[in-house]
């Protein structure tokens, strides 16, 4: 089970360093913004500071993450599941606020949210073998 949830884990984790890039790094190339639903460059340079800093919010969620699995395999395991925890609910919670941004946002809240809610259900079922 350990695996399974380090490997969610680390698969939330890199969802989300790559719509870090996307978001800070390349935002203002074409196949980046259509895909973001962008309808021009101009649009994509106008909202390019925004997506920058947004980018970096995905970042840090994403280390927080990965420190959560190493805080846990070093033997750390309530600071592990602490902070790993809150990070994984955090991505959860934001494809939610996507969602109520418009039905059109359905596919990339699964995306962002899939991984990240396997690890929390992966990691309550571990809980509740555990310790019932």
């Amino acid at each position: 089970m350990e695996i399974l949830i380090t490997a969610t884990a680390v698969l939330s984790a890199a969802v989300h360093v790559l719509i870090f890039y996307w978001e800070s790094v390349a935002w203002t190339r074409p196949a980046v913004w259509k895909r973001f639903g962008l309808p021009s460059q101009q649009d994509a340079e106008t909202t390019s500071a925004l997506a920058y800093n947004q980018g970096f919010y995905n970042l840090f969620l994403a280390i927080g993450t990965l420190l959560g699995v190493i805080l846990y395999a070093v033997g750390l395991v309530g600071a592990g599941l602490a902070i790993g925890l809150f990070s994984v609910g955090s991505m959860v919670a934001a494809a939610l606020v996507l969602v109520t941004s418009g039905r059109g946002r359905i596919r990339s809240a699964l995306v962002q949210a899939t991984f990240p809610l396997l690890t929390i259900v992966l990691v309550l079922v571990q809980l509740a073998t555990t310790t019932g």
